[in-house]
Parts: structure tokens; C-alpha cells; sequence
């Protein structure tokens, strides 16, 4: 009689308990009998159950053992996935595959993509570029499959999310087909789905057109006509103007320098350093800083905000549209923030005759291959300087300027 009722014990109860469940680290993590607890990289965490069914092979002959997902510990108990391994088990113990007989609720296709953004937030570069992730989906995934279960979906489906934007919107087709393939994926690793992801046979089929993306170049002023602009910038006293005279004067993009805080700056050394978070290449990235920059951020710390150039709202940046809505009202017309960058560019090749690397590093560009990049470690700085404190000298009097330090 103990015997039993230590055996009933053994199925009902494993290693792990719920606090353990809440806290382990990322890895695998047996409870016993076949079930796992999978804690990702990021964080999130869901049962598995491995079986052995009697009687069936795999390719190589050998028993055919198999993992099938249980669901995310955040929707299912321990107790729960403990009861949800028992049943696995007896079927694979009677020889039935339980990818084929469970018995389960199948999630929708939104539901599985929901969770895939939430378990992803750690992983993005910001808030943003999460969110267009997830709305990409919701406006032209969701409303076609989003309420099919997720081991319905197959290529018909998702051409009926693809081909009316397919050649319209290129662009965004690319990328949601992209979204809805890391689904497909994620629902598979989870046990959800078998076979191969549609997306992936649509396109190695060439089910759909080869369309031809038209490169869309920021619209930008010539290098000629720059220090007469500069000029009337440089009487105007708004923060968005501040912030415009600066962001040409670095060749900067908009979010790097409106997000600029205080401590980014070394004025003994002269230098701004962006991190990582706000660069396009991920790393961080070292601004020279000239007279005329240092001119215009200095006063600007008597505001004693968290940022350099605040908004309306106390130590909160200027709007992403502030200093295109003051390109507008200066009568600037066709003319972008971003094309600033390529004005620079321009500039630096025809007037200033900088190497190439110098200019292209001093946009924060990538540079050479891999691993070109791996044994030129030097960011080039101080030729960079020397080439920056010639477009100051350009901007701010329209003089031309000897060729940079080679």
C-alpha cells in the first residue's frame, strides 16, 4: 500500500515548484517524467513534454522520441502541464503519436503573435521598431488569419495576406513576410505546427513577382547654397533651430541628436559620444566637437534639463517633426533633415576631398567587409575632427577649405 501510494506521489509531484518556476535562469529544466520547463534568453517560459512512442521509428530506425509544447508557464500551471505530460505519455505508451490524437485547443494565429512581440520587447533596439513590428501584423496579417489556429495556416493564406500589397507596397509586404514567418517558426519550436514554414516554400517557388525597389533618396540642399541658410538658422532662437544648426553641422540623424543628454559630453576633450541604443549600426559612436557646435550647446546648459535641446515639456525632447516643420516655415521647400547628410557627403568629396573612409566614418557608416572592420579597429578621429572643423568653416563664412588630412 505504500509502495502505491508512493508511486502516485512520483506522478502527481516533480523537482520543480512554482517559485522555481517564476525564477530559474534560461535552459532546460526537467521536472520529471519527461516534462521540461524551457526558460529563452529572453525570459519567457513554456512546457515541454519529451515521449517515446511505442512501437514507431524514426528516420534512422532508432524509437521515435518527440517534444511536443505544453504552453507558456505564464498561461499554464505547473500542476497543469504535470496533467498535460500524463496524458502525452499513456498515448505514447499505446503506440499513438500524440501530435495526432491530443486532444487540445489549438491558440489563433494573433494570439501566438501577441505573445511572440511580448516575449521579443527585451530584444528590440527601442519602443518604436516594436511596435511597428506588431502593427504590421494587426493591419494586414490579423485581419485575414489572425482568429485561424495557427496549425491552419498554410501558403493560400498567407498569399491572401501578401499579394494585394505585394507590388503596392513592396516594402511592407517584405517585412510582413518576414513577421509572419518568425510566427510560423516560433508556433512549430512550440510544438503548434510541423512541416515547412509556407512563407519559405512561397518564396523559394517564386510564387510572387520579383518586384524592383525603387531607392527613395532623402531630398537634400547643394553643399553651394547651404551658408546663406545657416545664416538666417543662426538669427532664429527656437530649440527646433538650435537643434537644426547642430544636426547640420554634425551630419547627424534626427533621433541622435534629439535624444542627447548632458552626459554624452566631454567639453575638456571636445566630444560627443552617442551610445549605442540611438546609433543605426549599434555601436557607439564619437563626434568632434568644433567651435561653432560647442557655440551653440554651451549656453543651453543653463536650462539644466536631462537633455540638450528640450521640448515643450520639461526633460522631454523636441518633437521628430520639429525641425522639418521649421525647414516649412523658413520657406525651405522639398528639402529633409536627413538630406543634411547627404549635403555633407557631397561636400566633403567635391570641396574638401576627404578618403572615402574619412567621410563615410564620419556619418557613422560601416565601412570595408567584416573583417576589413575587424583589424581597422581606429574610428579615425582626429582626421575626422580636422575635416569637420572645415565644414564648420564652410557653413559658417562659405569659405572653401584645403582637402582634408589625408
Amino acid at each position: 500500500m505504500g509502495g502505491t501510494n508512493s508511486g502516485i506521489k512520483m506522478v502527481m509531484s516533480g523537482k520543480l515548484t512554482k517559485k522555481l518556476v517564476e525564477n530559474l535562469g534560461p535552459g532546460r529544466h526537467g521536472d520529471g517524467n519527461g516534462l521540461y520547463l524551457v526558460v529563452d534568453p529572453s525570459r519567457a517560459r513554456r512546457w515541454i513534454v519529451r515521449v517515446t512512442v511505442k512501437g514507431q521509428k524514426n528516420r534512422k530506425g532508432a524509437p521515435l522520441r518527440t517534444d511536443f509544447g505544453l504552453g507558456g508557464a505564464d498561461i499554464v500551471t505547473i500542476n497543469q502541464a504535470r496533467d498535460r505530460a500524463l496524458e502525452y505519455r499513456r498515448m505514447a505508451k499505446q503506440g499513438l503519436n500524440p501530435r495526432f490524437n491530443a486532444h487540445r485547443e489549438v491558440p489563433t494565429f494573433e494570439e501566438v503573435a501577441q505573445q511572440v512581440h511580448i516575449d521579443r520587447m527585451p530584444t528590440w533596439k527601442n519602443q518604436k521598431h516594436g511596435q511597428q513590428w506588431i502593427n504590421t501584423l494587426r493591419d494586414y496579417a490579423f485581419p485575414k488569419i489572425g482568429r485561424m489556429p495557427i496549425d491552419s495556416i498554410d501558403q493560400p493564406e498567407v498569399l491572401m495576406c501578401l499579394s494585394p500589397i505585394w507590388t503596392e507596397k513592396h516594402e511592407t509586404a517584405r517585412r510582413l513576410s518576414q513577421r509572419i514567418k518568425i510566427v510560423l517558426d516560433v508556433a512549430k519550436s512550440k510544438g503548434m505546427r510541423s512541416g515547412e514554414n509556407p512563407v519559405t516554400a512561397i518564396k523559394d517557388a517564386q510564387v510572387l513577382p520579383k518586384v524592383k525597389a525603387k531607392p527613395k533618396h532623402h531630398k537634400a540642399m547643394r553643399w553651394q547654397d547651404v551658408p546663406a541658410f545657416y545664416a538666417d538658422l543662426k538669427s532664429r532662437n527656437a530649440m527646433s533651430a538650435h537643434a537644426l544648426r547642430f544636426t547640420c553641422l554634425t551630419g547627424s540623424r534626427t533621433n541622435e541628436v534629439l535624444g542627447m543628454r548632458w552626459p554624452e559630453i566631454d567639453f575638456d576633450a571636445r566630444l560627443w559620444t552617442c551610445p549605442e541604443e540611438r546609433m543605426k549600426t549599434g555601436e557607439p559612436h564619437r563626434v568632434p566637437l568644433t567651435d561653432e557646435m560647442l557655440a551653440i550647446i554651451d549656453p543651453l546648459r543653463d536650462l539644466r534639463s536631462e537633455l540638450v535641446f528640450e521640448g515643450q515639456t520639461r526633460h522631454k525632447p523636441l518633437s521628430n517633426m520639429s525641425m522639418l516643420m521649421l525647414l516649412r516655415r523658413m520657406k525651405v521647400e522639398g528639402i529633409t533633415v536627413h538630406g543634411f547628410r547627404s549635403t555633407f557627403r557631397d561636400w566633403a568629396s567635391e570641396v574638401a576631398n576627404a578618403p572615402r573612409e574619412v567621410a563615410e566614418m564620419s556619418l557613422s557608416h560601416r565601412v570595408g567587409s567584416e573583417v576589413e572592420r575587424a583589424y581597422a579597429r581606429s574610428d579615425l578621429l582626429e582626421k575626422r575632427r580636422s575635416l569637420l572643423e572645415q565644414w564648420s568653416g564652410f557653413i559658417t563664412n562659405g569659405r572653401s577649405s584645403e582637402g582634408a588630412d589625408g
